[in-house]
Parts: structure tokens; C-alpha cells; sequence
């Protein structure tokens, strides 16, 4: 009985996390064709870059995308691993195909352009949103991702700065093809997609408070006092299970600096064992 609860929670969570996939895939395409490309607004991403180079090689956008995620593949495969490259090759064919598929929504769903700061900040929403639900899922789209992990996982640097960083390239190439005032909008386009997957992934809170329990504690200690320049309180534990002395690690460090701390605990112990919960509130210290 018990094992067939743990299957049936375990294929919950299977449904509900492609159902995310799916849904933040889909959001992604329809921000992309309902109000992106209709303002040729090359906003970052593969998908900027397709609206790029549809204007100058007159292909379609999703064919475009198609053909720059098979080439991304190829580098996730040899600097990100198979492991993850698995995980980004079916959010990198999806793409395409829900671009393609959604390509004439906007002769369903009709959109008045005239007001183009609404409709970029509308398309920052469904793609910020699309993207980050993705990510949350576990999944990629693909495309600039890809970079952008490579970015995150050398540089320790969170997602939505890393997308910020790549697709500030892009928009510049965009400015010199469609003008310096589509230029703008794609910024305001891109700080709301940064903003926002960073506030789906990690949360609405300023500060994360980190527990963790590692054989390294004295590398782990010096790592934030001295490299993030952070406290660090130690509690003195016993383990329910065993019933073994141990001792718990307790820091807070600001949101932006999550990936930081988190990344650096990983890689002084890969068996580190963490948990990290939003601090809504913190005040005092030093």
C-alpha cells in the first residue's frame, strides 16, 4: 500500500510538472507571436533573433528557431553534459513547433498595436512568465538558454542576469536593423523577462536563509565570511535518525546572491545536504 501512495505522488508530480512545461512553452510562443514579432521587437532569446533575421533573410521565424536550437544542442552537449542537454532537446523542438502552430493566433485573437509601451510590457509578461515556469519545471527552451546556463554554471551567475547579459547582444544587433526606439522597448522587454523568471524561480523574498549540514563546515564557514562577506550562526544538532552529534550552518544572503552561495557549497562538498527558505525580513547584523 504504501509503495503504491509513493507511485501515485510520484506520477502527480510527473503531471503536474510537464503540465508546467507545456503551459510555460506555450506562453512563451503565443508573447512571441501575439505581441513580439507583430512590433518587430528583437527582445533577446533565439526568438529575437529570429524576428533579426527573418528581416534580413526573409525565412520564418520558427524555421529559424529550429536550426539555431539543433546548432545550441551541439554546444550544450560539450560543455553543459548529456545529462542536461537531454533535458533541454525536447523544450528546444517544442518551441519551434508551438511557434508554428500559434504563428496566425493573431487572426484569432485580435490585438490593437497603437499602443506599443502596453503591448511590450504584455509580451515581457508572457514571456518572462513562459520562461521562468520552464525553468521551474526542470526543463529549457533551448535556444540562448543554453548560454545563458554556461554563464550561470562557470560564472555564478543567477538566470535572469545571465538571459539579461545575452540578450543585451542580440538587442543590440536588433537597434541597428530596426531603429534606436525598438531598441528601448526591447530593453524595458528584457529587464521585465529578467525580473520576472528570477521572481518565478526564486521567489518574491529580498533574502534566502540557507541550513546546511556538510563535512566541510571550516571551508564552507571561510566561503561566506570571506568570499560573499556574510555571517554564518552555528547550531549544534542530532540527527532523528542515527541519533549523531552534528551541527547545522545557518546564513542569510541577499536573493541575488543565492546562486552564489549555493553553487559554492556544491562545489566545496557535492554531498552537501541544504535547505533554503524565503526570509521575508531580516534585520540587524552585520
Amino acid at each position: 500500500m504504501k509503495s503504491n501512495k509513493l507511485v501515485n505522488i510520484y506520477r502527480k508530480y510527473n503531471v503536474k510538472k510537464y503540465f508546467s512545461f507545456l503551459f510555460g512553452t506555450l506562453l512563451s510562443a503565443l508573447g512571441f507571436n501575439l505581441f513580439l514579432y507583430p512590433m518587430s521587437i528583437v527582445y533577446g532569446g533565439i526568438g529575437g533573433l529570429s524576428i533579426l533575421l527573418n528581416e534580413l533573410l526573409k525565412v520564418e521565424p520558427a524555421m529559424i528557431v529550429f536550426v539555431g536550437q539543433c546548432v545550441l544542442l551541439v554546444i550544450s552537449l560539450l560543455l553543459l553534459g548529456k545529462k542536461k542537454t537531454l533535458n533541454t532537446i525536447v523544450g528546444a523542438m517544442l518551441l519551434p513547433l508551438f511557434i508554428k502552430l500559434t504563428a496566425n493566433i493573431g487572426d484569432i485573437i485580435y490585438i490593437d498595436m497603437s499602443n506599443q509601451l502596453l503591448i511590450a510590457v504584455f509580451g515581457a509578461l508572457f514571456m518572462g512568465g513562459g520562461i521562468g515556469t520552464v525553468y521551474k519545471a526542470g526543463f529549457t527552451l533551448g535556444g540562448t538558454d543554453i548560454i545563458n546556463q554556461i554563464i550561470n554554471k562557470y560564472f555564478r551567475i543567477s538566470m535572469g542576469k545571465a538571459l539579461m547579459i545575452t540578450d543585451s547582444i542580440i538587442v543590440s544587433c536588433g537597434i541597428f536593423v530596426f531603429g534606436f526606439t525598438k531598441g528601448l522597448y526591447a530593453f524595458v522587454i528584457l529587464y521585465i523577462i529578467g525580473t520576472l523568471v528570477d521572481k518565478v524561480l526564486l521567489g518574491i523574498s529580498d533574502s534566502k536563509a540557507f541550513y546546511i549540514i556538510t563535512t566541510k563546515d571550516e571551508e564552507v564557514i571561510d566561503y561566506v565570511i570571506n568570499v560573499l562577506n556574510r555571517g554564518v550562526t552555528i547550531f549544534k544538532v542530532k540527527g532523528g535518525y542515527k541519533g549523531k552529534n552534528d551541527q547545522v550552518l545557518f546564513c542569510v544572503v541577499p536573493t541575488n546572491e543565492y546562486y552564489k552561495l549555493r553553487s559554492g557549497v556544491k562545489e566545496i562538498d557535492e554531498n552537501a545536504f541544504f535547505v533554503v527558505t524565503d526570509a521575508y525580513e531580516v534585520y540587524g547584523g552585520e
